[in-house]
């Protein structure tokens, strides 16, 4: 009898055990672009050129904290040259650095 006790008190404390499963997962390796400036000054858009490779007309989205349809562009992340122009007029031209996940917001006069 002593024994059946202690078995049925062990089989309850090995499943009340419970197995914690943990995932843990990465954010992407990703950075963002956002291109804020007067939107009427640039109807069609603007010119980005990233490290003198890749182009691609970037829509000037109006500088306010609470827009929610924000037109992000998707970068890599790391060392980067950017150029943005319109009109064939320069209109920015820096060497940025970006991290995972990171937006970095370029303001046009």
């Amino acid at each position: 009898m002593k024994k059946i006790i202690i078995i049925i008190a062990s089989l309850f404390l090995v499943n009340s055990c419970e197995i914690t499963k943990t995932s843990s997962s990465g954010i992407e390796n990703q950075a963002f672009l956002l291109i804020v400036g007067t939107t009427s000054n640039y109807p069609n858009g603007v010119e980005v050129t990233l490290d003198d490779k890749t182009k691609f007309i970037g829509e000037v989205q109006k500088d306010y904290m609470r827009v929610k349809d924000v037109r992000l562009y998707g970068i890599s992340t790391g060392r980067h040259d950017v150029s943005i122009m319109h009109n064939n007029q320069l209109l920015y031209k820096k060497t940025i650095f970006v991290t995972s996940q990171q937006t970095k917001k370029i303001i046009l006069p």
